[in-house]
């Protein structure tokens, strides 16, 4: 015979799973874009039979693996209610930079990308010490940075440096052997910068503090969170996962130019948003990055496959799917709001 306890513990785990599935689900937009990816991959690739090949799997992670960085980075920036359009730029700059130091100085690869990385965080330490202390709009300050980062490629050159160091070209040569195909070292770092995030937004105090700040700085500062040393990290780490991106792109693209990476920074906001990751911050996955990436990346795999669609097709689904899921973002938001005041009616009629 169950007892009263044993039935109030069924009512919770009952309460709890319809919460997990209800349209006030934090986990409800990345599940969706998870099932999106998984329909769009699987239903074209019937039509497009090149698809089913593991090696064009692969070959999403190897082309947009930039993008995926800076998805990681735009993610965490998103998560504390800020913005950051400079990153886009950065990679130019970092790509530039790197090709100058290996094509015109003695300097070795490994030497320029510790000081590349070294220069994104810098970067991204600035823009958030204007942010977090001068109380600055983060939008002003990130555009401002991306005026700066993309005027300074041109300063270190405006023509085309393109990279012969033997040490990247063997890196963008190399192949990690996988079933049915092979992925570059660049996808596997994404990867694992992936992976890292994840651990560090779930399971640190650093990534709980995160989480807090976007739900309510308020809040946070009355609960004594460390509101402005977290905020400054946060830019700081989008910085350093910038210069990571350029690295990679630097080390993908063999070149250095200034028109490099041009509005990378929206394909990367885009993945964040299209991953479930709420613009008004303390609502999302960096793993939703992941599944927003891979999206922006069969769509490109589509359409150069069939080959009689415009490349800018790209974009139009893309800014479409954006609109959709910022207003999906809204109707979520609405409903947990709804949730929340019958939770609260009804504990004052128990009360």
């Amino acid at each position: 015979m169950e007892t009263g306890a044993t039935i109030r513990g069924k009512e919770e785990i009952n309460m709890e799973n319809k919460r997990r599935f209800s349209l006030s689900s934090p986990t409800m937009p990345l599940v969706i874009t998870f099932v999106l990816f998984l329909a769009l991959y699987f239903g074209f690739s019937f039509r497009y039979t090149p698809m089913l090949k593991p090696q064009v799997f692969y070959n999403i992670f190897i082309d947009n693996a930039t993008i995926l960085i800076l998805a990681v980075g735009i993610t965490y920036v998103l998560l504390i209610g800020g913005i950051d359009i400079s990153v886009g730029s950065v990679v130019a700059l970092v790509c530039m930079a790197t090709a100058y130091l290996l094509e015109f100085t003695t300097l070795h690869p490994v030497v320029v990308m510790i000081l590349m990385l070294i220069m994104g965080a810098v970067f991204g330490l600035v823009q958030g010490t204007f942010i977090t202390y001068f109380d600055m709009q983060p939008f002003i300050v990130t555009l401002a940075g991306q005026y700066f980062a993309r005027g300074m490629t041109a300063v270190i050159n405006e023509e085309t440096i393109h990279i012969s160091n033997k040490v990247y070209q063997s890196i963008a040569r190399f192949q990690i052997k996988l079933p049915g195909g092979f992925i570059s070292p660049i996808g596997l770092l994404s990867i694992i910068v992936l992976i890292i995030s994840i651990f560090v937004l779930q399971y640190t105090k650093f990534g709980r503090n995160i989480y807090a700040i976007g739900g309510s700085e308020t809040s946070a500062l009355l609960m004594g969170l460390p509101v402005k040393r977290t905020k400054l990290a946060v830019y700081t780490l989008s910085g350093f996962l910038s210069a990571l991106a350029g690295v990679t792109f630097s080390i993908y693209m063999l070149s250095g130019y200034t028109l490099h990476a041009m509005g990378m920074e929206m394909d990367a906001i885009a993945s964040s948003v299209i991953g479930g990751t709420s613009l008004t911050g303390g609502v999302g996955y960096v793993l939703g990055s992941l599944f927003g990436t891979t999206i922006q990346g069969t769509i490109k795999t589509i359409i150069s496959l069939d080959g009689t669609i415009n490349s800018w097709y790209t974009r139009i689904i893309v800014a479409a799917l954006l609109c959709a899921f910022i207003v999906m973002q809204s109707i979520f938001t609405k409903s947990k709001e709804r949730v929340k005041r019958k939770e609260k009616s009804k504990a004052k009629t128990t009360n």
